[in-house]
C-alpha cells in the first residue's frame, strides 16, 4: 500500500508491505535503481548503507518491545532519501512511522510546512522520533524491572526467575537489532555529507547521537537486569541452604529415636529395661530427652 504526502516541494511516499505492482511504480514515478526495487520486495537481514546518484539507500532495524505488532522482536524500515522526495518502506506497521504521517498530512494541509530545504532534513526528523520511541520501549523495560525488583525483596524469587530471563532475552533482541547501527550511521554521515552538502553534518552527527543515547540507556537495563539476577540467585541460595540446614539438623536430631527404636528392635535373649515395670514410657522418656539435649545444644550453637 503507497501512501503519498507533499509539503511544499518536499514529497513523502509511505509503502506498508510493498507489492511488485508498488514497486514497479516506486521504479516508474521516481527512478530508483532496479538493484534497490528488488531488495523493496522483501525484508533484508543486515541494515546497510548505499549512495547512487540521485538518492541515498539505507535500511535500518528497529527492535520492538512494547509496541510489537505481529510479535516480532524487530522492524524493519528502508529509506530513500532523494532531494525533494523521500521514500520509506516497511514491512508491518511501525507506530512512529504512522504518527510522523499524520503530523506531516496536518501541516501539508495546513500549509505549515517547514521540513527544510531538502528531503535529508524529513529523514533527520523521522529518524531522531524513531529513536526516542526506542527510549520509550526501554524505559517500558525499566518498569517492568522495578517491579521485578518489589517482588524479589517480598521473597517471591522463585517467581522471578521466568520474569528476569524474559526481560533478558528482549533486551538481547533489543541489543541485536541497533548492534549494526553505529557502522551504518557512520557510513551515512559520509554519504550524507557528499550528497546534501556540508551544512547537513551537523544533523547526521545528532542523528548519531540520538543512537549513543540509547545504547547508553541500554547498557545501564542491562547491568540493572544483572545486579538484579545477581541478587536473586543469592537470595534462591541463601533460602535452600536454610532449608538443608534445617533438614540436616531434623535428620540428625531424629538420629537417637531411630537409634534406640532399632536397638530396642534387636532379637536378643536379654535386653535391659525391656520386660520391666514401665518399660515402654522408660525407652519414650530416653528417646525424648535425647532429642531435647540435640535441639538445645543447636540453639546454643545457633544453628536453629
Amino acid at each position: 500500500m503507497i501512501t503519498k504526502e507533499t509539503c511544499g516541494d518536499i514529497a513523502w511516499v509511505d509503502v506498508e508491505s510493498p507489492t511488485k505492482e508498488d514497486v514497479r511504480a516506486l521504479l516508474d514515478e521516481y527512478g530508483i535503481h532496479p538493484l534497490v526495487a528488488e531488495e523493496l520486495l522483501s525484508p533484508t537481514v543486515r541494515p546497510k548503507v548505499d549512495v547512487y546518484d540521485d538518492f541515498i539507500y539505507l535500511i535500518l532495524h528497529f527492535p520492538t518491545i512494547s509496541h510489537s505488532h505481529n510479535g516480532e522482536a524487530e522492524q524493519e524500515i528502508d529509506f530513500i532519501i532523494g532531494r525533494k522526495v523521500f521514500i520509506t518502506v516497511h514491512y508491518n506497521i511501525v507506530d512512529s512511522l504512522e504518527k510522523s504521517n499524520r503530523l506531516f498530512s496536518v501541516n501539508s494541509v495546513l500549509k505549515r510546512c517547514n521540513v527544510g530545504e531538502h528531503a535529508g532534513f524529513l529523514f533527520f526528523a523521522m529518524v531522531k522520533e524513531l529513536y526516542e520511541n526506542l527510549v520509550f520501549e526501554l524505559d517500558s523495560v525499566q518498569k517492568e524491572l522495578d517491579k521485578i525488583e518489589d517482588h524479589i525483596f517480598l521473597g517471591e524469587e522463585h517467581k522471578m526467575v521466568p520474569h528476569l530471563s524474559k526481560i533478558n532475552r528482549k533486551l538481547l533482541h533489543f541489543k541485536k537489532a541497533i548492534n549494526q547501527h553505529k557502522q551504518v550511521l557512520e557510513s551515512l554521515e559520509l554519504a550524507g555529507k557528499k550528497f546534501f552538502g556540508e551544512n547537513f553534518t551537523y544533523y547526521l552527527r545528532a542523528i548519531t547521537g540520538e543512537y549513543y543515547k540509547v545504547s547508553a540507556l541500554l547498557e545501564i537495563s542491562k547491568d540493572v537486569l544483572n545486579e538484579l539476577k545477581d541478587t536473586n540467585d543469592s537470595l534462591l541460595t541463601t533460602k535452600t541452604n536454610d532449608i538443608m540446614k534445617v533438614l540436616t539438623i531434623m535428620a540428625f536430631a531424629t538420629f537417637p529415636l531411630m537409634l534406640f527404636s532399632s536397638l530396642f528392635g534387636m532379637n536378643t535373649i536379654y535386653m535391659p529395661i525391656v520386660g520391666k515395670e514401665n518399660d515402654f514410657w522408660i525407652i519414650v522418656s530416653i528417646m525424648v530427652v535425647s532429642t531435647i539435649v540435640f535441639f538445645t545444644f543447636f540453639k546454643r550453637k545457633k544453628w536453629l
